[in-house]
């Protein structure tokens, strides 16, 4: 094992920053009480928890009463995908696309099985929808529930999500859309893309695990998923994690501070992370689309070998990096976006991602550069797959 650690797996989960920790320590200690109490010792609290909505609310340049805290993008994306369709009823159509997250893709398909018409759109080889069959999809429909991905979490494809939520819009349909991955790395303005709802999660840009945001726009029809308490303005039940409401709070004004210069920094290194790769190792090919991602993501798919067996190897000498979502990595199946982008069959196993964030270096690009091309050399050395093998036997 290596002494050093190289951290590329910022779109599984990243550190919290340190500005955060310190925002949250108070509420750990001293100012434990309950926000919904009536009482001044937790009404002083509630007032964190109202300044922290309209923190959030200008981050994404919303109303207060248009954010709502959870304890997930898991439990943002299943309260607006399934709130929106179960207030409309059975029959409701759901569209989404094979390459979402499988906390969307999951919600979807349950409400199939309910009763409930379900579309998933294909994408093309660089991850991106066809427009065209979005409108072609939602004509003649009423009271629709569109779901689209900001970023793609697996390849850093940015979808056209503004034309997205404006078809959706013209059809009178509700869109929703997984923001997870974009958040802190693009400015998401919802005045300017009309979605309905977005879904977002701390501990993917330096907040800490175990909080979210789900935004919804005033007017905007759902029933609420957690039932119990009057929390949220009725919209989602269970006492206020206060610390944490805090903290996402804070990693927004920090995310809006440094997003410029962060994009600023990470798009060279990811692209000479991108170019070494390519120059060093033979047989690879980039998956995603190269024109409109997030600059701080790679994957790439090398031929012939396993992917995990790639992490592995990268893991002992310290580096860490992902097959593909980090949700999905107790699965040995290939990845669903991959296959639906139709990557060839003998990169498809082998496609890797590299994610990074504000607290990488160039040497840390350099070192894993240093570190690569040998394992995957070696790994092509045992492997029994390569070129003019029997495509039958490599599935």
């Amino acid at each position: 094992m290596s002494n050093r650690t190289v951290y590329f797996d910022n779109n599984a989960t990243t550190c919290v920053a340190p500005e955060v920790r310190e925002a949250m320590m108070p509420f750990f200690g001293e100012l434990y009480g309950n926000p919904s109490s009536m009482h001044a010792f937790g009404g002083q609290v509630e007032k964190y928890v109202k300044d922290a909505r309209e923190r959030v609310a200008e981050f994404f340049h919303a109303r207060p009463d248009e954010i709502i805290f959870t304890s997930c993008a898991t439990e943002s994306d299943n309260t607006a995908i399934r709130g929106a369709a179960e207030f409309f009823g059975r029959g409701t159509k759901v569209v989404t696309t094979a390459v979402e997250h499988p906390a969307v893709l999951q919600p979807c398909r349950r409400l199939k099985a309910q009763g409930y018409e379900e579309v998933e759109l294909p994408v093309d080889h660089v991850g991106q929808i066809d427009l065209g069959q979005l409108r072609e999809t939602l004509k003649g429909t009423k009271d629709a529930v569109v779901s689209v991905m900001w970023a793609n979490n697996e390849t850093g494809t940015v979808f056209p999500i503004k034309e997205v939520a404006e078809i959706a819009k013209e059809a009178g349909a509700t869109i929703h859309t997984d923001a997870v991955q974009a958040c802190g790395k693009v400015d998401i303005d919802v005045t300017k893309v009309p979605v309905d709802m977005l879904a977002v999660s701390g501990h993917k840009f330096h907040a800490p695990k175990g909080i979210g945001i789900l935004y919804v726009r005033r007017g905007t029809k759902f029933k609420p998923f957690m039932l119990g308490g009057h929390q949220e303005s009725g919209r989602r039940a269970g006492t206020e994690n206060v610390p944490y409401i805090v903290g996402i709070a804070r990693a927004c004004e920090l995310a809006r501070d440094g997003m410029a210069d962060e994009a600023a920094k990470l798009a060279p290194m990811r692209d000479r992370l991108e170019a070494g790769i390519l120059a060093s190792c033979p047989n690879v090919i980039v998956n995603g689309d190269r024109a409109h991602r997030l600059p701080n993501t790679l994957n790439v798919g090398f031929e012939y070998i396993e992917g995990e067996a790639i992490a592995y190897r990268l893991s002992d000498a310290g580096i860490c990096i992902s097959t593909g979502s980090a949700c999905a990595s107790g699965s040995l199946d290939p990845s669903h976006v991959i296959r639906a982008m139709g990557v060839p069959f003998i990169a498809v196993h082998g496609s890797t991602r590299f994610s990074l964030s504000r607290y990488n270096t160039m040497e840390d690009v350099d070192y894993v550069l240093e570190k690569l091309p040998p394992i995957i050399a070696e790994l092509r050395r045992m492997s029994p797959f390569g070129p003019g093998m029997d495509p039958t036997t490599y599935k």
